[in-house]
């Protein structure tokens, strides 16, 4: 976020400018922060307690508003502040977030390695955060590269197996789902398989007939418009995936890692999605 003379704006990593999606956000930037200010940070949503990605992509973000949580200051009063330590920077944003209020909010963190075991432990399943970032103390903010290291937190889950990309005879990813009532819904797809792994399904995994309920092609990546084909399965096989807390109505936002095949598992032993509330 930029807060400059009498405009504040905010832009994506990626260089995209989101200015008029948070209107709230914005307007609070104006009256909370000084000119010459530049915030790092991210904006997030709660919804039910936690926090909602899918909610921000869709726009459904009124009750309750859009955060903007700050975890770095970038430059303060127009003086560039990259080159000092990170210590320095933080102090310094502390400072400047002493009086904020939200929709302007400040991340929280620590240097006692037992209470980020516990934040690590505990906030995944609480709030749905998904790990935690772990910065030196003396490191200087660098753009374009990262100087940090994120820790997320990853839990084995089973999946059915239902679709590849590539060939049946040397699958690239794995395309898995889970019913929801009676019909299976795409849950998440595997990042590229080894070797090994593609041989082992290349064994077990049998083309599916006319009635299969996916779609010829998937999105690339979450919420985007590349799309690429997929050969779709018989969906018999179960798998073990590891995944991240990243999900939004049992939909994981980032790839998986493929763990092992599950032969002593059939597909009604996997759990199902809930099926969304009525009334």
């Amino acid at each position: 976020m930029i807060r400059q003379g009498e405009t504040a704006r905010i832009w994506s990593r990626q260089g995209k400018e989101l200015t008029h999606r948070f209107p709230g956000i914005v307007a609070s930037a104006l009256l909370q922060l000084p000119t010459g200010v530049v915030l790092d940070g991210e904006v997030v949503a709660f919804v039910n307690g936690k926090l909602d990605f899918q909610a921000l992509l869709r726009g459904r973000v009124g009750s309750p508003p859009a955060l903007f949580m700050a975890f770095d200051l970038l430059a303060l009063g127009g003086v560039d502040l990259r080159t000092q330590r990170w210590s320095v920077r933080r102090t310094r944003l502390d400072g400047l977030a002493s009086t904020w209020s939200p929709p302007l909010q400040l991340s929280p963190v620590t240097s006692d390695v037992d209470e980020a075991k516990e934040w690590f432990d505990v906030l995944p399943a609480a709030l749905g955060v998904e790990g935690l970032v772990v910065k030196g103390a003396a490191s200087r903010y660098v753009g374009g590269r990262r100087e940090w290291l994120r820790v997320k937190h990853r839990e084995s889950v089973e999946a059915i197996a239902g679709a590849v990309t590539g060939s049946l005879d040397r699958p690239d990813s794995l395309i898995v789902g889970r019913y929801r009532g009676k019909t299976l819904e795409i849950v998440g797809r595997t990042v590229k398989l080894r070797d090994d792994q593609a041989a082992d399904l290349s064994k077990v995994l049998r083309p599916a007939g006319a009635r299969h309920p996916w779609p010829d092609e998937i999105s690339t990546q979450w919420h985007t418009s590349k799309r690429t084909p997929i050969i779709k399965v018989r969906p018999g096989v179960v798998v073990e995936v590891s995944a991240d807390a990243a999900q939004a109505d049992g939909h994981y936002r980032h790839p998986l890692r493929l763990v092992r095949m599950r032969p002593d598992l059939s597909p009604d032993d996997v759990p199902n999605l809930a099926t969304p509330a009525t009334g």
